[in-house]
């Protein structure tokens, strides 16, 4: 990942100051902000649904490379 320095950081601020104004800046930033988190929230849930999967559903384990070669 590229390192960003002040002078990259400040040039980008200005030109998003330019293209959506000072008023909608903020609103933008929470809107970001806000996605970020239902993100983050809805990658959490995935995960602990994961942890709490029925053994049972799961996929049988693959056969041992043995048992393969003896049936082909």
């Amino acid at each position: 990942m590229p390192n960003i320095g002040g002078g990259e950081l400040i040039w980008v601020l200005a030109i998003a100051l330019l293209l959506f104004g000072g008023k909608k800046l903020p609103e933008l930033g929470s809107a970001v902000g806000k996605s970020i988190k239902n993100f983050k929230h809805g990658v959490e849930d995935s995960r602990s649904d994961e942890d709490e999967a029925d053994p049972s559903t799961e996929a049988p384990a693959p056969a041992e490379a043995g048992e393969q070669r003896e049936r082909g």
